[in-house]
């Protein structure tokens, strides 16, 4: 690997950084674009014509479990599916690389086979066999580009954890452009242009992740299938700390449930019911997606301020009972401005601004945290199998929003945002309960 260094950190960081930044500027793009498009399009269109091989089946499949399903719940619950299997494949895709192909072959792969996805999806014949391929891509990619990050410095590097924030800084980055470019060109100009142009930004990081490979670490194979030898059985302080994560890995599904309604319902709320007038121009109501990430660049700087500032360090299971309980009052801000609103009246989407930074708030108290906790408390020899299943709990939280995003036409919208606030004030609450058996099993970290 050629260790030349840019601003303090090997080149191959910017070369992962910039690949990373336009893998999530094609995710985050198409995902901006997709509820609206299966609702005002897809749904219509695959109803009255066969051509959208494998939908009708997908449908009536659907509606064997949950009964006939109106457009807008479908659409929400194939939204679901896709998000959460879009963190279910990493599982394998990290296994590919470990034991057959080595990192660098499964990014490659990951972002051709996300590439062909994001292109299929100009065409409503392959909408499914897009969402395959961006599905496996996604897996193949995911879990292979950050370990490659880690993979640049030596043990004990004090540059490390800045890598790490540099890199999260690029996904974050990509998330920010993409809703502006993709939903502007869906929204405004076709779906398909959106679409299209979510595949040209997968291009673009696959190129850079290309001839950036000379600064990148080897790959790193994994030679323990040659060990034959009987591994010890598990101290009981060991399944104390299995058991507490697997406690926190349920109750991170009920985060997550409600959490990825950003994609979901509040897109719907932000296309029907806000209001996005400035000065006479009318913005894409997909922008709303670009708050997140620019919420998360302005308060992470903040954040590491009032920590360091701060005397005593809050534990990470405190944390995470805050960012729960943060995601539950942001949707009291929804249920305060829509109060006494008439059918045909639109808030501001000042409020849904106001609503997206203090769940923002809340998703920075508990994703990073939960991620650096299952890290921090494994047991080395099964570190990788548990964090496996707390990204299999994001799985099952992104297929529940679905499901619950199914219920948004059929209830009025104060109890709709009321129920999302219960869900996650009610995890808060079990997160805190428990705090003190978590302690004991995990430890004060």
């Amino acid at each position: 690997m050629n260790q030349k260094n840019l601003f303090g950190h090997p080149v191959g960081l910017f070369v992962l950084f910039f690949t990373e930044m336009w893998e999530r500027f094609s995710y985050y793009g198409m995902r901006a674009l997709l509820v609206l498009y299966l609702t005002q399009h897809l749904i219509q269109a695959a109803q009255t014509d066969t051509s959208v091989f494998g939908f009708r089946a997908l449908q009536s499949g659907l509606e064997s479990w949950f009964g006939p399903l109106s457009t807008q719940a479908l659409a929400s619950q194939i939204y679901g599916l896709y998000t959460g299997l879009v963190y279910f494949t990493p599982l394998f895709g990290g296994i590919l690389a470990d034991r057959i192909l080595g990192q660098r072959q499964c990014v490659i792969l990951g972002a051709l086979l996300m590439a062909i996805g994001h292109f299929l999806m100009t065409s409503e014949a392959f909408f499914l066999w897009a969402l395959l391929f961006l599905i496996l891509g996604n897996g193949c990619f995911k879990p292979n580009i950050s370990t490659q990050v880690g993979s640049l410095y030596p043990p004990g590097d004090p540059r490390r954890d800045g890598a790490f924030t540099i890199f999260y800084m690029g996904i974050n980055l990509g998330a920010f452009f993409s809703p502006l470019i993709c939903g502007t060109l869906g929204q405004r100009y076709g779906w398909h242009y959106g679409f299209g142009a979510a595949g040209i930004g997968m291009l673009l990081g696959l190129l850079v992740y290309l001839c950036g490979q000379k600064y990148l670490a080897a790959d790193h194979f994994d030679r323990k299938l040659l060990d034959t030898a009987e591994p010890a059985p598990l101290t009981v302080k060991e399944w104390q700390t299995i058991t507490g994560l697997l406690g926190l890995a349920v109750l991170n599904i009920l985060f997550w449930a409600v959490y990825e309604q950003q994609g979901n319902t509040l897109q719907l709320f932000a296309e029907h019911n806000t209001d996005w007038q400035v000065f006479g121009w009318e913005m894409p109501s997909t922008w709303f997606q670009s708050f997140n990430p620019a919420f998360i660049f302005i308060l992470v700087p903040l954040i590491n301020v009032l920590s360091a500032r701060r005397k005593g360090a809050m534990s990470s299971i405190g944390k995470m009972a805050i960012g729960a309980g943060l995601l539950g009052a942001s949707f009291l801000i929804l249920i305060f401005a829509i109060d006494g609103l008439q059918a045909d009246e639109k808030i501001s989407f000042l409020w849904l601004a106001l609503c997206t930074l203090i769940y923002t708030l809340g998703e920075l108290y508990l994703s990073p945290i939960g991620l650096s906790l299952v890290s921090k408390v494994s047991p080395p020899r099964l570190a990788g199998m548990l964090m496996g299943v707390w990204f299999l709990s994001t799985f099952f939280g992104n297929y529940l929003s679905g499901y619950i995003g199914s219920f948004y036409e059929t209830m009025p919208k104060q109890d709709f945002f009321m129920l999302l606030a219960m869900l996650a004030a009610a995890t808060s609450l079990a997160i805190y309960m428990l705090k003190s058996l978590l302690k004991k099993a995990i430890g004060s970290v």
